[in-house]
């Protein structure tokens, strides 16, 4: 297995996709107890589990926002001007961290930000690695005016990113073009020569339409589709045009953008490959899924043959659904960023995350399960979360989950395991 082997251009087998439509792109709500569709769904899985000897397991996670404090720890801070309303200094959201959590230790090792993560990615052992990194990596001076916060990583901090071994950054996100166009260009080519896919922007739209395509070996290939929305805070101005750069920012959540990303998957998608659609949408705070986001996730299975969608911009986790046996992650919830000391909105507990390991059939492209490891944010590092704060995770997950008929349960070693009809 070559876990840099990165197809971009590979060729491709037409794909037949769903014809079931919009209409069953809503959904429907089947009879039964819940009790009973669970088991249902749990024997089901269980019997992909044994028929299939090369299922998937991919990584994914929320926000990796590794700019502004966090990148001031790290062995080669940038400059800490910043521009907002009411900091100057990158260096003070550090100060408001120390605060609350005590001294953090400057400069910190590359592989200190994951903290407690490492150990537990190497114990799954998921064949690939995904996260949004939403922060522009770049030396770049020139930060997006009026935008009124920027995000920065120095580019000789990137080893903090190889550090975890991961594989692919999505960048269709509302901080990747922080210092505008020239801190783009040079964050591309930063995580291109540290050997990283990248997806979701590029130096025009067909480049920031493109998908990752990462081999697994004897399982298949990964194909990975990054796309943001203008609900995230994506300006339109960073819309990626013909001869323009920017992020693939949708037009909308219609059925007709559906149908227009169709055409590109059945371009790339060959028999056992599985594709993940992985959007930056929503607000920051609240559990309420729109109904609209659900109609647009739904779609994309129905008509996209998306097996897995990866949705993120929440600062903290949301409901989880399946959808004719494929996973929809509305909100991942911010992995790791440096809001320690920052008030407001503490009912949320947007320091605590979770790491998602997702389990597809390739014979079938369904679930076969999804397990999570809680987590919790201090010291800029992630650290594994407390039994309280698990537990705390696991009914906020459960409850959020019963409009969406899905259960999750905790598990003697404290992580969490989705249960579906």
């Amino acid at each position: 297995m070559n876990r840099r082997n990165f197809l971009i251009n590979a060729g491709a087998t037409p794909l037949l996709l769903a014809t079931t439509g919009l209409q069953n792109a809503l959904g429907t709500h089947q009879p039964g107890s819940l009790s009973a569709r669970v088991a249902i769904g749990a024997k089901q899985a269980m019997h992909e589990s044994t028929s299939n000897s090369n299922p998937i397991t991919v990584f994914l996670c929320g926000d990796v926002m590794t700019g502004r404090g966090i990148d001031q720890v790290l062995p080669h801070p940038s400059d800490p001007r910043i521009y907002e309303p009411y900091m100057r200094s990158a260096l003070g959201y550090v100060e408001l961290a120390e605060r609350v959590t005590g001294p953090i230790p400057r400069p910190v090792d590359y592989a200190y930000i994951w903290g407690d993560a490492l150990e537990i990615l190497d114990q799954v052992a998921p064949q690939v690695r995904i996260i949004n990194l939403e922060t522009s990596v770049t030396r770049s001076n020139d930060y997006w005016q009026g935008k009124g916060i920027n995000y920065r990583m120095h580019p000789q901090n990137i080893p903090c990113i190889t550090a975890a071994k991961i594989d692919c950054c999505v960048l269709a996100n509302n901080h990747v073009m922080d210092w505008g166009y020239t801190g783009l260009t040079e964050t591309l080519e930063t995580l291109k020569t540290a050997n990283l896919a990248t997806v979701g922007a590029g130096q025009n739209a067909a480049q920031a339409e493109a998908p990752a395509v990462m081999d697994v070996g004897a399982s298949g290939r990964v194909v990975v589709f990054s796309m943001g929305s203008e609900t995230s805070g994506i300006p339109w101005s960073w819309a990626a045009s013909k001869d323009k750069p920017g992020v693939m920012l949708l037009e909308d959540l219609s059925i007709d953008t559906v149908r227009r990303f169709a055409l590109q998957v059945r371009e790339i998608k060959r028999p056992g490959d599985l594709v993940i659609a992985s959007i930056h949408w929503g607000g920051n705070w609240g559990y309420k899924i729109p109904r609209q986001q659900i109609k647009f996730a739904h779609a994309l299975i129905d008509e996209a043959a998306v097996d897995i969608v990866h949705g993120h911009s929440s600062h903290h986790a949301k409901g989880i659904e399946v959808y004719q046996g494929k996973p929809i992650i509305y909100g991942c919830g911010d992995f790791l960023n440096d809001y320690e000391g920052i008030t407001g909105n503490e009912e949320f507990r947007d320091d605590l995350a979770l790491m998602y390991f997702v389990t597809v059939n390739t014979a079938t492209g369904k679930l076969m399960r999804l397990h999570m490891t809680p987590t919790q944010i201090k010291h800029f590092r992630i650290n594994r979360a407390s039994d309280r704060d698990a537990q705390w995770l696991r009914d906020t997950l459960h409850k959020e989950g019963k409009s969406l008929r899905t259960r999750v349960e905790r598990q003697a070693d404290n992580t969490l395991s989705l249960q579906w009809e």
